[in-house]
């Protein structure tokens, strides 16, 4: 599939959104080392965010193609698609594997901006690069889930509502292979102790 090719009315419009965002919004962005969240809520408000949530949630209901161009023009423009980057891809979770009832929670928050999905808690100080090695663990407690563990490196947990955390719900040494008993958690951070 030649990308230059696909979705020209999407690559134009985020062409002339990011011409507002000039290489001075992003050298100052990078000498504060801050968010960029105008950008963010620029590409929000402009529907780019939300082209992978299903319409029937407030989003565009395309698919990878559209958010592939969304991102290649971000950054063939000269800005950087982090930010945006990390909401697509974290949200697909919850379009796969969330339940109904979760994506009518918060797949239109999403899609409006209400609520930010960019943080995937994934990295432990012991676990090094394999993530079958990680020991945060979740319990079930009734209809909840009680974790313990250590997670760092979190990029954007701070600009983040919702957090995608993977944890273990079986103990490494109790399953059958490293990769099973682990499980991901949509965790709301706003109500998170």
């Amino acid at each position: 599939m030649a990308s230059a090719e696909t979705f020209p009315e999407i690559r134009e419009a985020v062409r002339r959104l990011c011409a507002g965002f000039p290489g001075e919004y992003w050298r100052e962005k990078d000498r504060e080392r801050a968010y960029p969240a105008e950008f963010v809520q620029a590409l929000t408000e402009s529907g780019f965010l939300s082209v992978l949530i299903p319409e029937a949630f407030g989003g565009s209901g395309l698919g990878l193609g559209a958010a592939i161009a969304v991102l290649e023009e971000i950054h063939r423009s000269g800005c950087n698609g982090g930010a945006s980057h990390a909401q697509m891809y974290t949200m697909g979770t919850l379009l796969k594997h969330g339940s109904e009832a979760q994506k009518q929670a918060y797949l239109p928050a999403i899609a409006s901006g209400e609520l930010r999905l960019q943080a995937f808690g994934v990295t432990e100080p012991g676990a090094g690069t394999d993530s079958t090695r990680i020991t945060t663990f979740a319990r079930r407690d009734g209809d909840l889930y009680i974790v313990r563990g250590q997670k760092i490196w979190i990029s954007r947990a701070e600009h983040s509502d919702l957090m995608v955390l993977l944890c273990r719900t079986t103990a490494r040494e109790e399953a059958a292979r490293p990769s099973e008993g682990m499980s991901v958690l949509l965790v709301d951070m706003r109500e998170a102790v």
